[in-house]
């Protein structure tokens, strides 16, 4: 029986509790889960490189042993990516609709590029439905405390580069 291998892609900049609660129960799922991480993002304002956000997420995934979890460099097209790595899922967080809607267009695309992979959409569980990496972003921008939202390994990246009050 072939392996069962699932994609969790995004920039985590930085990974919130929400990304780790999705990637913990995708781990329960799947033979190997791989997060790739964006090498680059166009999002506005990022807080973490590239290097800095695998450090982090590699450290949060072998303090929760999660043995079947690898943290890879995503830096060509998903579908690519995929194929590649011999995985035939691709894992999305929602939180709300107008994540729903955006993420439903991507997996629309994907599937026409590659209808043998598939999307499956995952909620984060209830008290962490909320969070975004942009709030988090906000938050530490003006100094709050943002250990509520992040994971162990984030926190201490954010205390070293004095994004937070303590």
């Amino acid at each position: 029986m072939a392996e069962k291998i699932a994609v969790y892609p995004g920039t985590f900049d930085p990974m919130t509790l929400g990304h780790f609660d999705l990637i913990k129960r995708a781990a329960k799922l799947y033979d190997r889960v791989i997060v790739a991480i964006a090498a680059t993002s166009a999002k506005a304002g990022a807080m973490f490189d590239y290097r800095t956000r695998v450090k982090m997420i590699a450290e949060d995934v072998r303090r929760a042993g999660l043995e079947n979890v690898e943290v890879k460099k995503l830096d060509t097209l998903l579908v690519e990516f995929c194929r590649r790595e011999d995985a035939k899922v691709v894992i999305r967080g929602v939180r709300v609709y107008s994540d729903f809607e955006y993420e439903f267009q991507m997996a629309l695309t994907n599937r026409r590029m590659a209808p043998e992979i598939e999307t499956l959409f995952m909620m984060p569980s209830e008290n962490l439905s909320y969070v975004t990496a942009s709030t988090v972003r906000e938050i530490a921008s003006y100094g709050g405390d943002t250990a509520p939202f992040v994971t162990e390994a984030v926190q201490a990246q954010l205390l070293k580069k004095g994004k937070r009050s303590k």
